[in-house]
């Protein structure tokens, strides 16, 4: 069946079959020069495979306080830092006991720390903090 994939033009990956032949292609296709018919098909293929997974395997977006808490671990911020972009401690600590985020903070997280939106507006989960 790999053989259909090498010799003939690429379609849609539909089934367990056809992702399992693509990663395989994927494989040998590896490290084509730029500008090659080899590169331009890893290209496609790439395009093709990284739909089938999204539609297939997504990945839940992560816990909104887990987002923060990464980002202060990455940049060395401590609960005092997030002070001015947040407010005081106790609006800080507001965060971790409600169910979602504020609007306002949402903003400022986002402006401040570059954490995306589309994280910060989910609801917090219980287990998180």
């Amino acid at each position: 069946m790999l053989q259909w994939w090498i010799m003939s033009e690429l379609r849609p990956i539909r089934s367990n079959e056809d992702y399992e032949n693509a990663l395989t292609l994927l494989k040998q296709l590896w490290g084509a020069p730029d500008g090659s018919p080899e590169a331009d098909k890893l290209d496609i293929l790439a395009t093709l495979i990284d739909a089938y997974e999204a539609s297939h395997y997504p990945i839940d977006l992560p816990d909104p306080i887990d987002a923060i808490l990464f980002r202060m671990e990455q940049q060395g911020l401590s609960r005092k830092d997030l002070e001015p972009i947040l407010g005081s401690r106790g609006r800080i600590a507001e965060i971790s006991q409600s169910q979602a985020i504020p609007l306002e903070m949402i903003r400022r997280l986002h402006e401040h720390l570059g954490i995306p939106t589309d994280i910060l507006i989910q609801p917090i989960r219980t287990n998180a903090a």
